[in-house]
């Protein structure tokens, strides 16, 4: 099912504006005003802390409200300035963050298809979950909405340049992880365009 984009956000996701973006750069290319056009879609996960589910302890980061009496875990986060487009919870709720022809920080020192610096051209979107723990059905279905909406909105995008964390960032990020099931996702995929 295609979701429903409007001025770069999804209709059917929650708003939480993230302070945590800035413009896209590089060359001009196609209608996106001087910045490189988005041609990439990027797969993390998060959890906060880690291993826990829910709570709003992920938005609280990405909107710079984390604090480090929370968790012990989260003294090292506070000097963090992250975000990421969108977030899938476990139980299927979309969460965007940031519009989509703006620069989210989330893929960090990057390379892909020989172009560094991947939050340029990027859609970040964070699957709440552990490089180790089973992603849930309707996290994979949401996910594939997304893709497929993305994709037919934004001309660069295809269903061959979705990739992992860890695919732009190797030895230095490992997310989606072990878990998540590249073969189911692409046999989801394939089947949305029927």
């Amino acid at each position: 099912m295609l979701l429903e984009i409007s001025d770069h956000y999804f209709k059917e996701a929650l708003q939480i504006a993230s302070p945590n973006w800035d413009d896209r750069y590089g060359q001009p290319d196609g209608p996106s005003g001087g910045a490189l056009a988005v041609g990439l879609i990027v797969i993390h996960n998060i959890s906060l802390p880690a291993g826990h589910f829910g709570g709003r302890f992920v938005e609280d980061l990405f909107c710079n409200t984390l604090t480090a009496d929370s968790h012990p875990d989260f003294s090292d986060l506070m000097e963090l300035r992250v975000s990421s487009h969108l977030l899938i919870r476990r139980a299927g709720e979309l969460v965007q963050f940031v519009p989509f022809h703006k620069r989210a920080w989330h893929a960090g020192a990057s390379t892909y298809d020989g172009m560094d610096n991947c939050n340029d051209f990027s859609i970040g979107i964070e699957l709440e979950g552990t490089d180790h723990c089973p992603y849930n059905p309707v996290q994979y279905r949401l996910l594939v909405d997304v893709c497929m909406s993305l994709i037919a909105a934004y001309d660069k995008l295809n269903e061959d340049n979705i990739v992992g964390h860890s695919d732009i960032a190797p030895g230095r990020k490992t997310d989606p992880g072990v878990c998540f099931d590249w073969d189911l996702f692409r046999h989801l995929l394939r089947d949305s365009q029927l």
